[in-house]
């Protein structure tokens, strides 16, 4: 009597480097070879990279980056305020001058690098299709069946 056992032996896949593929996402470069762009205009990802031809298109980076950004940003300015107020005691004309430019300024400036490091963790744990494998459910069959009973 022979037993033949099945094995479903697929090779892992290599590991990808989350520090690197948040350091090239920051620099706003393709996370999976740091040479093609990552965005077509200030927060619009590119569907493919230029230079390595990696889908970008997968990202889900939606929200979170406007969140850490503000908490970024407003922990550097919220000790700035206070440092100043303490140490010049400045008329509240001065921070109305100074504090609001700087907080849009460094908002805007940190957005874009905080969404493509975002992207790049993504692409280094595979997440959202990043794998090779789609995000999507898969359709359920009997939702089908209950949309065609619904059309007849």
């Amino acid at each position: 009597m022979t037993v033949h056992i099945a094995s479903n032996d697929i090779a892992p896949l290599p590991e990808r480097s989350v520090v690197q593929a948040m350091r090239r996402g920051f620099s706003q470069a393709c996370p999976a070879c740091g040479t093609g762009r990552q965005f077509k205009s200030y927060l619009k990802v590119v569907d493919q990279c230029d230079a390595c031809g990696e889908e970008l298109h997968h990202q889900r980076a939606d929200d979170a980056p406007p969140y850490f950004t503000m908490i970024i940003v407003g922990h550097i300015i919220g000790a700035a305020v206070l440092m100043v107020e303490d140490l010049y005691a400045p008329p509240v004309w001065v921070h109305t001058v100074l504090w609001g430019p700087l907080i849009l300024g460094m908002s805007l400036w940190m957005l874009p690098r905080i969404k493509g490091a975002l992207i790049g963790l993504q692409w280094a744990f595979r997440m959202h299709g990043f794998g090779g494998t789609s995000d999507e459910p898969e359709p359920d069959p009997a939702d089908a069946v209950h949309a065609r009973q619904s059309v007849e």
